[in-house]
């Protein structure tokens, strides 16, 4: 085997399952089965009306659910990872779906699933952790809103209105209501979603999601409520895998919808993997491998008919709560759904939409961490500007450019704050004067002589602001510049230095620095300047040093006598 072939054999090796992954299943696998079958109760309707929502149906969702949960949970980069459809990817599809058909979007999952394992080999999940907490936070808000509108349709009991935007979609849903209204629906739907938030309040540990949904299904069938439309019929089992839904034609224009499909699924599955770990002592994910898991579970899920998948926040914190500690959980939650799959299809499908509605929407609700929020919208202006853009700019364009624009006002925000703290300052030499000087041989160097001190970062963000000064201060002949405070320094910051020492020279002022870091050499020799303020000595290691080569220049050109100072060697 060549050298680049088995550097990529081992890049793919270090992603597999370990056999520490597997011993790890062993040491509990009772409290383990138990808390996979608590979190399949959890899934179940979420599975079926994230899967109603996408507009593939609910055999999709419970195929994501089944297919990706197992895989990811197996290959996954977390112990205590739970994965299936969720309302993120959900509000992603919705216009994929309305533009592309299912066969699009299961192209889509094909194609996210090749681009995650891409992200997992090349060790990107590392960069996850830079993504600011007020865009998360915005982020996670707008979602809960977007889901939480996807659900008024079914909710009102109302055909689904067309349109790809959500705001739209809503307005028409409640006219048509408005119309034509459908009380046993949207009673339906407010009763599941009251039972679960005020259920969750008073027993935190109930499953109330399932119990509202049991209860809305018998009151259905009992009272013969004729305003509830069921699911209706779902195949009794997983259909076999096939790839008939792929038109090569078709994978460029689908490519842009991939990307955004497989960095909503990094993103939240690395999001969600972190909350694991710090729900508990001792776990640890390891973010390529969960790519590389969520990779394979997203090429799986689209052959089976399920939709793309992401690790599940709120699932994976049932996981954690219910004492799982591996992946037994995560994969009997996985078995127990394909179990309903099999054995209970029938009875699903007699499920109200109204009531996965409102399931769906005390989800929505239960999403917004309102103690969150206030913290961060609190914290400075910035995080609020941030937090507040995220949300909308997910409520109104989508989820990619939601956090686009949220990185880059939060980049610009921080930069103009790192900027803020550059400045630059005229300093007293007098303490530097290396010998003996009288107060008048003092006040003659001040006359001629005139220092500053450059603190923090010099780049393109804030060098112009005080650097541009420089080239404007007069009735001196030597500007001394002290710069080993200066933290960075970028080609921008050392061109404008460069700009403003020539500017002084063409005045006959001469410039010396002092302290210059190896840092930011590197910087100052690209663009020339540190040619430039070598000439004639000009560089010097110390302040000292260099106000004793201020005084040497001024004597040679017979504006000091001479002194007790004398010329150090230049560096």
């Amino acid at each position: 085997m060549s050298g680049s072939s088995g550097r990529s054999w081992g890049r793919v090796r270090s992603l597999l399952p370990a056999r520490a992954d597997f011993a790890v299943m062993a040491r509990n696998p009772r409290r383990d089965l138990l808390a996979g079958l608590t979190v399949a109760i959890v899934a179940l309707p979420l599975a079926l009306g994230f899967g109603v929502s996408s507009g593939l149906g609910a055999e999709a969702g419970l195929a994501t659910a089944v297919v990706a949960g197992a895989l990811a949970a197996l290959f996954g980069g977390s112990n205590l990872q739970v994965s299936g459809p969720t309302g993120a990817m959900t509000v992603v599809l919705v216009p994929i779906v309305a533009e592309y058909g299912p066969g699009g979007v299961l192209t889509v999952g094909l194609l996210a699933g090749v681009l995650l394992i891409a992200l997992a080999l090349l060790k990107a999940g590392r960069y996850m952790r830079y993504i600011p907490a007020p865009v998360v936070e915005g982020f996670t808000l707008g979602i809960a809103c977007v889901i939480g509108l996807q659900q008024v349709p079914n909710a009102l009991g109302v055909a689904k209105p067309e349109g790809d935007k959500v705001l739209v979609v809503t307005w028409r849903a409640v006219g048509e209501f408005v119309r034509t209204p459908n009380w046993t629906a949207a009673t339906l739907a407010l009763a599941v979603a009251l039972v679960m938030l005020l259920g969750a309040r008073w027993r935190p540990t109930i499953p109330f999601s399932i119990v509202a949904v049991v209860a809305a299904t018998l009151a259905a069938e009992i009272l013969h409520l004729d305003g509830a439309a069921p699911i209706g019929d779902l195949p009794s089992g997983l259909p076999a895998p096939s790839l008939g839904f792929l038109d090569l034609s078709a994978l460029g224009s689908l490519l842009a919808p991939a990307v955004a499909v497989a960095a909503l699924a990094a993103l939240e599955s690395l999001l969600s993997a972190t909350v694991a770990d710090g729900m508990t002592v001792g776990q640890k994910h390891d973010p390529d491998k969960e790519l590389f898991g969520q990779g394979i579970a997203n090429l799986a899920a689209p052959l089976f008919g399920g939709v793309p998948a992401t690790a599940a926040i709120a699932r994976t914190a049932v996981n954690v709560r219910s004492g799982a500690g591996s992946r037994l959980a995560a994969l009997t939650h996985a078995a127990v759904l394909a179990v309903i799959v099999f054995a209970a299809a029938p009875l699903v499908s007699r499920i109200p939409l109204a009531a996965l509605a409102g399931v769906l929407l005390a989800t929505a609700i239960r999403m917004v961490e309102v103690g969150a929020l206030r913290a961060m919208v609190r914290a400075t202006r910035s995080d609020a500007i941030v937090l507040v853009l995220t949300a909308v700019a997910t409520l109104a364009l989508d989820l990619v450019y939601a956090v686009i624009i949220g990185l880059a006002v939060a980049g610009a925000l921080a930069l103009r704050a790192v900027a803020g703290q550059a400045r630059m300052d005229q300093v007293d030499f007098k303490a530097d004067l290396p010998g003996e000087h009288s107060e008048e041989e003092h006040a003659l160097l001040a006359e001629h002589i005139v220092a500053y001190r450059i603190d923090g970062p010099v780049f393109f963000a804030g060098a112009h602001r005080f650097l541009l000064e420089l080239a404007e201060v007069a009735d001196v002949r030597v500007v001394i510049l002290r710069m080993s405070r200066i933290t960075t320094m970028d080609a921008t910051g050392a061109l404008v230095l460069k700009d403003a020492v020539e500017k002084l020279h063409r005045r006959g002022i001469a410039v010396l620095t002092s302290g210059i870091r190896p840092g930011q050499r590197r910087a100052l020799e690209s663009v020339g300047a540190l040619d430039l303020l070598r000439r004639e000595g000009r560089e010097y290691a110390t302040t000292p040093e260099a106000i004793a080569g201020a005084h040497a220049h001024l004597r040679r050109a017979g504006l000091l006598p001479a002194g007790p100072v004398t010329e150090e060697a230049p560096r």
